[in-house]
């Protein structure tokens, strides 16, 4: 089925036929760009709406400010000093990039030639992983919210559920990168239990309180593959957004494209070689009450491509109710409800990414 090119806004009928034939292909954006387009489809043009509200803010430049960077090299001896780095970086950007975190260069590559390996395999293959359901262990989609936004984005994703809190069963992995993901998950975990205690300390609480909560008990990893766009001025490779995590942890390939949303200007990331990227989601500022920040972010398309990243999602117990801590709040003092990561994650897949926080649902 053709799927009409760029060319404006879409009429609400012809653009739901649009993203059915798109859907249905099951091959996502790197199926377009295999089929030789040179104008992206209409339903990846951003609207109108999304253009004017981007007017609100600033584009800054590169070479004038970048996020903070942790080194967490000695950190037996240096550990004060490394938790005040993140509780100013967590509460300030929301973000940080993380240097000597145990995770050697070897794994993280293989990881990202991983992800690639699967996007780029036999599309018959990944149709058989292909559902709109975000339920299943093993995933492979473009735009989960594709119904539901104003305009589809610029990136295909494969999406394993490793930790629910049940382990996932290894052979349910794809093949062509089961070895690596298995391999990366071990050390994610380990380094995600750092981070737990680092910022258990940061919010000026005992070191295993968030260990406590079981905030590491759940884990998703996104294998992310956005192709090279022949209009990538026209659309976003992901739209602004929070994650609907405690935290994650992101690994990207050389090309860039990550911009933060700080301060109402735009702020690119360069990539830095070896380090991850670490972020605070929605529901650590939830439970911190406000104090840790769950910035806003979006992913640029780019002529040059593809670009991988894979993002590790740690979201919490599935049963048990999260709001704000009590050393950290009182009755007259918090921000949020409580609520179980099972209702916010609902809430936030519902509404998809259309540039209104989840967190403004749960407010009192």
């Amino acid at each position: 089925m053709e799927i009409a090119g760029a060319g404006g806004e879409v009429p609400h009928n012809d653009r739901n036929k649009e993203l059915k034939a798109f859907d249905e292909t099951k091959a996502g954006v790197k199926g377009l760009v295999d089929a030789g387009i040179q104008k992206i489809p209409r339903i990846f043009v951003r609207t109108q709406d999304e253009l004017t509200e981007d007017l609100a803010f600033k584009n800054e430049d590169n070479n004038k400010i970048e996020i903070p960077l942790i080194d967490l090299q000695g950190m037996d001896q240096r550990r004060k000093e490394i938790i005040d780095e993140v509780r100013v970086a967590s509460e300030t950007w929301g973000f940080f990039q993380l240097m000597n975190h145990g995770i050697p260069a070897s794994v993280t590559n293989e990881m990202i030639q991983g992800v690639r390996r699967f996007h780029e395999e036999d599309v018959e293959l990944k149709k058989q992983l292909y559902k709109k359901d975000l339920s299943r262990k093993v995933q492979f989609d473009s735009n989960f919210d594709l119904y539901k936004s104003r305009s589809a984005n610029w990136r295909d994703t494969l999406r394993c559920l490793l930790l629910t809190p049940d382990p996932i069963n290894p052979q349910e992995l794809p093949d062509t990168c089961r070895d690596i993901v298995v391999d990366y998950w071990k050390h994610i975990m380990n380094l995600g239990g750092t981070l737990t205690e680092l910022f258990s300390e940061a919010l000026g609480l005992n070191r295993d309180h968030l260990k406590g909560m079981d905030c590491t008990q759940c884990l998703t990893l996104g294998g992310h593959y956005y192709p090279a766009c022949p209009e990538p001025e026209l659309t976003l490779g992901t739209t602004q957004h929070s994650d609907p995590s405690f935290f994650t942890i992101l690994l990207q390939d050389c090309i860039g494209g990550l911009q933060i949303l700080n301060q109402s200007c735009w702020v690119s990331v360069k990539p830095i070689p070896g380090a991850l990227i670490v972020n605070i989601g929605d529901l650590l500022q939830l439970i911190s009450n406000g104090k840790l920040k769950s910035a806003e972010h979006r992913v640029l398309a780019n002529h040059v491509g593809p670009r991988v990243s894979v993002a590790c999602f740690f979201r919490g117990s599935t049963t048990r109710l999260y709001g704000p801590i009590e050393e950290l709040s009182d009755e007259n003092s918090s921000v949020y409800k409580h609520t179980t990561v099972k209702d916010y994650t609902a809430h936030y897949n519902c509404k998809g990414l259309n540039r209104v926080s989840a967190l403004d649902h749960f407010k009192l």
